[in-house]
Formats: C-alpha cells, sequence, structure tokens
C-alpha cells in the first residue's frame, strides 16, 4: 500500500484563508479521483464547520466525550488519559473527502502536547507515544481507507498542536495575504519550523528503539498569495508590491533557513514555489462556507466567477498531482 502525502497549510498569521484554501483544494482533488483525507486540527473546528451542516457540528461534539465520539478529540482521548494508544474514530464522509472533525477540546490536548514535548527530551515513553499519536491516528486511518492525500487544517500560532503536525508532514504550504502583516509573519516562520526538527532530531536520536517518531522532515512546496484585489486581469498595484516582497521573504526567510537543515526541503533561489494565487472572491466565499460546498459548486456569483474559481484550484491540484506522481 502506498503511503499518503501529508501536508499542513501553514502559516502562524491568521486572516489567510487556510481553511478555504484546504478545503477547496481537497474538492478539485476529489474532482480529480483523488482520495482525500482532512484532518481539522484547529480547536476552532473552522473546517468542521464549513463542511458540516450546524446541527451535525454540534452534535458530534457533544458526544465527543463519550465511547461513540468521531471528533479528532475522540480519538486522542485515551493518549490524554494516560494509554498509549488512542482508539480509531471514524472520519465522516463529505462527498469523496472523508473528514476528521475538530474540537474544541483539542485545545486541552495541545497543552499537553506541549508537556509532552519536554518530557521527550527525557526519554519518557508516554510523551514519546503522545507527541507521535495523531501520527499514529493518521496511518491507522489510511490502512483502513487508503488515502492519496492527508492534510492537516492548522491554527494560527506556533504552538505545540502545529509543532507535531508540521513535524509528521512531508510537505507544508504557505498561505499568504498581499500584505504587510504576512510579509512580517515570514521572518519568523523558517526559524521555528527549523528550530522543531533540530529538536526532534534530538528526541529521535536518543529515543528507545521501536517507539514510534515524528519524520521531522518538512519540505516546502510552496506559498499561495490569497485575497488580492484584480483590476482587469491586473494585480492591485499595491498587492503586487507586497507580493514581490513575499517572494524574497519566502526565499530569505523559509526556504534559505530550511536548506541550511537540509538541502531537499527547500527549491533554490532561482525557483519561485508560488503553487498559485487565489484573487479576492469574498463574496463566493462566504455563499459556498454557508452552503458547505466548492467555491465552483456554490450558488452566488456568476457563473463565470464560478469558473474562474475552479480552474484556480484545478491548476493547485494538478500541481500537487505532479509532485505525487513523481515520488
Amino acid at each position: 500500500m502506498s503511503t499518503p502525502i501529508r501536508i499542513t497549510l501553514f502559516n502562524h498569521k491568521g486572516g489567510v484563508g487556510k481553511t478555504t484554501l484546504t478545503a477547496n483544494i481537497a474538492f478539485a482533488l476529489a474532482e480529480m479521483g483523488k482520495s482525500v483525507l482532512l484532518v481539522d486540527s484547529d480547536p476552532q473546528c473552522n473546517l468542521t464547520s464549513y463542511l458540516l451542516a450546524d446541527d451535525v457540528v454540534d452534535d458530534l461534539l457533544n458526544s465527543s466525550d463519550g465511547p461513540e465520539g468521531r471528533t479528532i478529540w475522540s480519538a486522542l482521548k485515551p493518549i490524554f488519559n494516560g494509554n498509549h494508544e488512542g482508539r480509531l474514530a471514524t472520519p465522516t464522509p463529505i462527498g469523496d473527502i472523508a473528514l476528521l472533525p475538530g474540537d474544541i477540546r483539542l485545545s486541552g490536548f495541545e497543552e499537553f502536547l506541549g508537556d509532552s514535548w519536554a518530557n521527550c527530551f527525557r526519554r519518557r515513553l508516554g510523551a514519546l507515544y503522545s507527541t507521535s499519536s495523531i501520527s499514529t491516528l493518521v496511518s491507522k486511518l489510511h490502512r483502513q481507507s487508503s488515502y492519496d492525500y492527508v492534510f492537516f487544517d492548522s491554527g494560527p500560532n506556533i504552538g505545540p498542536l502545529n509543532r507535531v503536525l508540521l513535524l509528521d508532514s512531508d510537505y507544508f504550504i504557505v498561505p499568504v495575504a498581499c500584505d504587510l502583516f504576512s510579509v512580517r509573519a515570514l521572518a519568523t516562520l523558517g526559524q521555528a519550523i527549523s528550530t522543531w526538527m533540530k529538536d526532534a532530531d534530538t528526541v529521535n536520536a536518543i529515543a528507545p528503539d521501536d517507539m514510534p517518531l515524528l519524520k521531522a522532515k518538512p519540505a516546502l512546496l510552496g506559498y499561495i498569495p490569497q485575497r488580492f484585489r484584480m483590476y482587469g486581469q491586473v494585480m492591485a498595484k499595491e498587492a503586487g508590491s507586497y507580493l514581490r516582497e513575499i517572494k524574497n521573504r519566502i526565499y530569505d526567510d523559509v526556504a534559505s533557513v530550511l536548506r541550511e537543515h537540509d538541502e531537499s526541503l527547500a527549491p533554490p533561489q532561482a525557483e519561485d514555489p508560488k503553487l498559485g494565487q487565489v484573487k479576492d472572491m469574498t463574496s463566493l466565499v462566504q455563499v459556498a462556507q454557508r452552503e458547505g460546498v466548492a467555491i465552483w459548486e456554490c450558488s452566488g456569483g456568476a457563473p463565470v466567477e464560478r469558473n474562474a474559481a475552479k480552474r484556480t484550484f484545478v491548476h493547485i491540484a494538478k500541481r500537487l498531482e505532479a509532485i505525487r506522481s513523481c515520488r
């Protein structure tokens, strides 16, 4: 059985459209016949709220602490309670996509992961099992259903939960807004990931044999500028200016830092790793989120707008599939 590509969409700056991007890339891949597992690993549960009706989300959250729970917390609760193994929560089907729903209780598990990380350096077995618990869960779900892609929807922070998601990922994608705040955020993103990898290398080196460990080799797949204005077929001047700065920061503050750790983790300077770009689609996004569908399947906007949105996400999906086929 082939292994799925595990991808985290990560930027510790909020408001850059990670959840919308994750969902619509998954929709595009599913239309191409690929099997996709979405893991809502943000305690805010935005991805779950996008894809499922409010009453379904309420039911999932109300029952997640019990034996029939089907959220990510339901699967991880035994680990939180001191067991070495979680349980297998059944993902919720969303058309051709599978969703492991999020849970607000994951915020407590994130604090638990912070303590576990420190104890990994003391070779505590429980801490090592805890740190790799989401990775182990995804592996079990894949053995059950065989996915081509696994996407982690991450929260906007540099915390213990995002650390284990990135360290378990084969690749990460950086969504950015064309503004000053995204430019500034990139200054610390690469350094944070590099520090996590160095720490994980230490943990993996001292861990007892046969322990589940994180790969700790997340490669920069690329960045995706979003939410910029267009005038005719041309990006607005201010957004274009920020985009040029973002390209420079992606190389200087992310790619270069990763290449110092391992040259295979980022493309060289001569290559612009922009996977695509998503112009401002505010009205379409709002309708799609309310209806729980792909942007191009929503009832809002004109057909020409929806078709343009589909071309955008199909382009990104094809780029990912080309990378997967070369592995």
